[in-house]
């Protein structure tokens, strides 16, 4: 068969209307719908995607999630001409993807891709391609206008390759936020920061999302959202079986961030730390231990807390009442020597979990805690530790 001359592109979203743009730029015939209505000012659109794929040799999906991606298919499948072309580049779960590629057989190519808006203006997408090879060589022309190919085994592998590019982008804005909160505490200057941190790891996020990060969001049109971005860690959690970290911080970041799940990946990087108030029953019980004084425990504790380890190779479970009895208003005698640092905090809604390190003289105790929010402050419920000798 000869190289396609027309396409369908369905979902003219941020990714969906550059790829369309970028290949009638190509000189395709390259009609689009959205369900949305959005249109793109260089491409054809319709309001039926039926008109859009009946004459196309190629259907291209460039849509949100699996769950658009079967309601699409399922709504043009009848439409579809025998011999044409599914080119799904949306970024799914591989069961998803397995689904569509033994729904659709031989034509479906599974081409979820790297990269974001302007590298499919530009063509420098990099292209996770899984498809038969005859399917794959007829539709390569169009692949490779819009970047550069690799072949991969199969639907599922492809679109799992996508969460875990995606899992590292995560970590890389997680990463900014944590040097952007770290400077903030230090008092240091937005730009001089930002100058530092161009020259290091994170230097190729940091220059790409400047007017971002330096608080000029409204000169500056996202290009690949926290939505997205919190939807395919999601996605990388649930497929994997595994607990996922940056799932669970870009979910409480969309909770955080007044611009919503709209608001480019970039912003996510500038949410303020937790408020301080969480921290006031931890600092609390750090007082209790370097003073002695029961009395702090019981303001950090709620009354009903028990705390919990093994003590002596065994297992202890304290009312808050035993655990005060062991603490008798005076210092430790190396209390100098002694140190104790608040590790990690996490918040969620009206609950927190916390991490501390405590240097005892010869031992060093990992704490871990569970707060909640409670008459109009913060109380640690339970408080769980590991001893390291």
């Amino acid at each position: 068969m000869t190289a396609p001359h027309t396409i369908a592109v369905l979902g003219l979203g941020r990714m969906g209307a550059a790829i369309a743009t970028r290949l009638a730029d190509r000189g395709w015939d390259v009609v689009g719908w959205t369900r949305s209505g959005r249109t793109a000012d260089a491409v054809e659109t319709t309001a039926d995607p039926n008109d859009a794929v009946a004459k196309a040799d190629v259907m291209v999906l460039a849509l949100f999630d699996g769950q658009a991606c079967r309601q699409v298919v399922d709504r043009v499948r009848d439409s579809l001409r025998t011999d044409a072309i599914v080119l799904n580049t949306s970024t799914i779960a591989p069961a998803d993807a397995s689904s569509l590629a033994r729904q659709l057989g031989p034509s479906y190519v599974h081409a979820p891709v790297l990269g974001s808006v302007p590298a499919a203006a530009a063509g420098d997408l990099q292209v996770l391609a899984a498809a038969d090879q005859d399917t794959l060589d007829r539709v390569r022309p169009v692949l490779e206008a819009l970047g550069t190919v690799r072949r991969v085994d199969d639907a599922a592998t492809a679109a799992a390759l996508k969460l875990i590019a995606n899992s590292s982008l995560a970590g890389a804005v997680l990463a900014l936020r944590d040097a952007l909160r770290q400077a903030d505490a230090l008092g240091l200057p937005r730009a001089q920061v930002l100058d530092v941190l161009e020259l290091g790891q994170l230097g190729g996020l940091v220059a790409r999302k400047r007017s971002f990060l330096a608080g000029q969001r409204a000169a500056a049109r996202a290009e690949f959202t926290i939505g997205a971005l919190a939807k395919d860690m999601a996605l990388l959690a649930a497929a994997s079986n595994s607990p996922l970290r940056s799932a669970a911080d870009l979910a409480d970041t969309l909770a955080d961030t007044p611009a919503g799940p709209e608001a480019d990946i970039a912003v996510a990087a500038t949410v303020p730390a937790v408020g301080g108030a969480v921290f006031e029953p931890l600092r609390t019980y750090i007082r209790g231990h370097a003073t002695g004084d029961p009395a702090h425990f019981r303001d950090a504790f709620l009354p009903t807390a028990h705390i919990e380890g093994l003590r002596d190779g065994a297992f202890v479970s304290w009312r808050l009442d035993d655990y005060c009895a062991l603490f008798h208003g005076h210092p430790a005698p190396d209390e100098p020597t002694r140190h104790r640092r608040i590790d990690s905090v996490d918040v969620h809604g009206t609950v927190a979990t916390a991490t501390m390190t405590l240097w005892h003289g010869a031992d060093t105790f990992t704490d871990i805690f569970l707060l909640v929010h409670v008459d109009d402050g913060w109380r640690i419920a339970n408080k769980a530790y590991h001893r390291h000798s």
